[in-house]
């Protein structure tokens, strides 16, 4: 058995030239209320990302208590956000859509269409599951997918994100990431042709092999039970040479800056990614050290898939459950192969609720 786990995906980092109003528009639209942490410090780590200095930020990741990875929604504070000078088109390379749950798609289309003119038609996957996509304030793109389970009864009809879609050059390739570093070992379908789904988004009249992935097995650790199931969307251009959606820009500028998965034994996990040849291009911790984020704590990691589209790791230690009365979580001396119980996310949402910010 290996020495680490992966929980699920912790969350999709949304980078944005207005953080509060993209909060407020994700509260609105999404019910991503919750807030885990926010931090307005300097990012000083990722250097290989920001042009090798380090770069004020303010960022916040909150979560919908429905079930689902949370928005790490992201603004650079001294140096001008510099936005994707293309159409960002089907199948470019990197994270080109976020999946959203949806417990009813026709319902939940029916009660965005009237706040929200950027959202397109109901339309099915391949395997049938319905969906429909809608663009926020600044243009990026949501897969709202139809997925019925519930952590936390919210009484909403949606929960958080559910996987990504990520343009690749190669799918064989990047099977080596997805499936067998990640875990995403079953295909739920793998289909070429022009796809109706797409209908909204650019490119979607050209030809595509589109590969979705999902677990065999339900996912284990603390943080499990929130995260629930994901998929992992692979895209690949047939008919043209995909761009790049980060070239020439940081981590952090609009757009979907990484995907990111809760991960326990980061050592032993970093080893193993070292063997498969996608070893650590940043690590917040090289000793054994904690890396502290606001009134969070813990470790992270960052790889490149084959394409240079960036995968974040996270080990957590500690998370604040009521900050008011110093009620801290602190996972170092917990069996974190064990879901944490629900009442502390009752807890933590009853505390941390954002209507707006």
């Amino acid at each position: 058995m290996n020495d680490f786990l992966i929980s699920g995906i912790q969350q999709v980092g949304v980078g944005t030239v207005d953080m509060r109003k993209s909060w407020n528009w994700f509260i609105d639209m999404f019910g991503i209320d919750v807030k885990i942490l926010e931090d307005d410090t300097v990012a000083e780590r990722m250097l290989p990302y920001t042009g090798h200095k380090p770069q004020k930020r303010h960022a916040c990741i909150a979560v919908n208590l429905q079930g689902g990875g949370g928005f790490e929604i992201w603004q650079y504070s001294e140096r001008k956000p510099l936005p994707c000078d293309f159409e960002i088109a089907v199948g470019d390379l990197g994270i080109f859509a976020a999946k959203v749950k949806c417990r009813d798609v026709e319902a939940f289309h029916k009660e965005i269409s009237y706040k929200w003119e950027q959202t397109g038609k109901v339309q099915k996957l391949p395997d049938g599951t319905p969906c429909f996509y809608v663009k926020d304030l600044y243009g990026n793109c949501f897969q709202l997918v139809e997925q019925k389970d519930i952590y936390i009864e919210q009484h909403r009809l949606t929960g958080g994100i559910s996987g990504v879609m990520v343009g690749v050059s190669d799918i064989e390739k990047s099977l080596e990431v997805y499936r067998d570093l990640l875990g995403y070992d079953k295909v739920v379908y793998d289909k070429t042709g022009v796809f109706s789904d797409w209908s909204f988004l650019p490119g979607s009249e050209q030809k595509y092999r589109r590969v979705l992935l999902t677990e065999s097995k339900p996912r284990t650790g603390a943080f499990s039970g929130l995260f629930g199931s994901s998929s992992i969307e692979l895209v690949c251009a047939l008919n043209r040479t995909p761009r790049k959606i980060y070239e020439g820009r940081y981590w952090g500028d609009p757009g979907f800056i990484q995907v990111c998965f809760d991960v326990t034994g980061m050592k032993a996990f970093g080893e193993h990614c070292r063997r498969q040849g996608y070893p650590f291009t940043v690590d917040s911790c090289p000793g054994d050290a904690r890396f502290d984020m606001g009134d969070a704590s813990g470790h992270f990691t960052y790889i490149e898939d084959p394409d240079g589209t960036l995968i974040e790791f996270v080990e957590t230690h500690k998370i604040p459950v009521m900050k008011k009365w110093n009620w801290f979580l602190d996972l170092s001396g917990r069996d974190r192969r064990r879901k944490l119980p629900k009442f502390l996310f009752r807890v933590m949402g009853k505390v941390s609720r954002q209507k707006k910010v």
